[in-house]
């Protein structure tokens, strides 16, 4: 299978992600169609042009005439999804998703398939802190990464057709890690970084904090406008590597607690040089994008 414009597209979740898919792709040329369980998100996405037709029910003719399919629900939906309606999907029609979560879903999905079907999981790194198909933009992919996870499963065309549907929808960086490797990765990267956020906004009450704050609370904080219900479920569906990454955090935040109680300037100089240096990754990353 080849992406090609003729390859027509079902979107299957109609939120914030999958109405930036959808806009993406269908400005890309594709014939790009939805699945929602909100009437009001598919009008919504008709009347902007993000999508060409939907429907909000499983309809096996309408399911049917698609030859890929991009899953952007909850990992539990997703499954359900699959288990109730996979036998309307189009033979040989490839799949793939956005969840957040990789082990936990990719070898539960590749088992439970029909074998004329393929799924290689994958994950924009991108999002905004608002949900709802009414905030959806492609502009969250420019510059953004995309990370493909396939297993020994998936034939080397189906990678391939992944990595270019990254980069058809605008991502910067297109990367393939096992499933194993993402959810290490993603446990540091994103949800122990939601941790800290959440963390910090509950330690005191910020109704009267926001009248003094800097630049630097709301930075930190800018994730901690959380979707619970979502995140809730990728924590624990990561539990194992999300536990070892807050215990790393919490072994080098007691260090520096205790060198600043020690007064050792020379240990907390230390760390701030290692953080300063690590940190420059980024900025040179951002430099030749």
């Amino acid at each position: 299978m080849e992406l090609n414009k003729n390859t027509k597209i079902l979107i299957v979740g109609l939120g914030l992600m999958g109405g930036s898919y959808a806009q993406a792709l269908t400005d890309k040329g594709f014939e790009v169609g939805a699945m929602a369980r909100r009437q009001e998100s598919i009008d919504y996405a008709l009347e902007k042009g993000l999508i060409s037709h939907g429907r909000c029910t499983p309809d096996p003719e309408y399911i049917g005439q698609f030859d890929l399919l991009i899953f952007a629900l909850y990992p539990h939906t997703f499954l359900e999804w699959l288990r109730d309606n996979q036998r309307y999907i189009k033979p040989n029609a490839l799949i793939t998703d956005v969840t957040g979560v990789k082990c936990s879903v990719v070898y539960k999905v590749q088992e439970m398939l029909r074998s004329d079907l393929e799924y290689i999981g994958a994950h924009p790194m991108a999002g905004r802190e608002l949900s709802g198909v009414e905030y959806a933009t492609k502009e969250i992919f420019s510059g953004a990464n995309y990370i493909v996870t396939p297993t020994a499963k998936n034939t080397p065309e189906a990678i391939d057709f992944c990595k270019k549907l990254g980069y058809e929808m605008g991502f910067n960086t297109v990367s393939e890690l096992s499933p194993e490797e993402h959810d290490e990765m993603i446990g540091f990267l994103s949800q122990l970084a939601h941790c800290i956020a959440v963390s910090l906004m509950v330690c005191k009450d910020s109704r009267r904090l926001v009248d003094y704050t800097g630049d630097s609370f709301r930075d930190l904080t800018r994730i901690a406008k959380i979707n619970d219900l979502m995140w809730s479920e990728l924590f624990l569906l990561n539990k194992e590597q999300l536990l070892a990454q807050m215990d790393l955090f919490m072994e080098k935040f007691t260090q520096l607690r205790d060198d600043i109680a020690r007064d050792d300037t020379e240990a907390i100089r230390e760390m701030m040089r290692l953080s300063k240096q690590r940190r420059e990754y980024f900025d040179i990353k951002e430099e030749k994008k």
